[in-house]
């Protein structure tokens, strides 16, 4: 893997559907247990569905070379009462890319994109993704709570620890 100055970051368009969809079925597949969909719901969607997805919520693309390593989505809330929030969802980065900063990187994209845009950013992580939690952790997310017993997988659960980070100064 190379160095973090070899990654790039953008935000994925449509016409980056299939690249999209490659690397959110890997994720379902290799690591079921952290996401709320599944591989089963996912996988016979065609390549439009992926592209409504990166029409109405905004997902950030890790690349080393031409090679998507990592993503993570932005979707803001809807509604007057809410649209101060938002969740960073679906992270996932490449075995090959972890732990060379790239996950970090992605997440300080999102953070910068959600800090023009929101008070505050929610995510969702489960309990026994202890790396992912010291990533967040660092990135400034506190836990604000836990749903036990928050995921079911194959007869068993995990709690999902909910997160947040404020960002400070806003008037929005």
């Amino acid at each position: 893997m190379p160095p973090t100055s070899d990654i790039r970051i953008r935000l994925l368009t449509p016409a980056d559907a299939a690249l999209f969809r490659l690397i959110r079925l890997e994720a379902l597949e290799v690591n079921p247990e952290a996401f709320a969909s599944t591989l089963e719901r996912e996988r016979d969607l065609p390549v439009t569905q992926f592209e409504q997805r990166l029409a109405t919520a905004d997902v950030f693309g890790a690349f080393v070379d031409d090679t998507l390593m990592g993503v993570a989505g932005f979707r803001r809330h809807d509604g007057r009462k809410s649209a101060h929030k938002a969740d960073l969802w679906g992270m996932y980065v490449r075995s090959a890319a972890r732990k060379t900063g790239l996950g970090k990187r992605l997440i300080d994209a999102v953070l910068a994109h959600a800090a023009e845009r929101v008070e505050q950013l929610h995510l969702t992580v489960i309990s026994d993704n202890a790396g992912a939690v010291r990533l967040y952790e660092s990135a400034g997310f506190v836990e604000y709570g836990r749903l036990p017993r928050g995921l079911k997988q194959d007869g068993w659960y995990s709690d999902e620890i909910l997160m947040a980070r404020f960002f400070t100064g806003s008037d929005r």
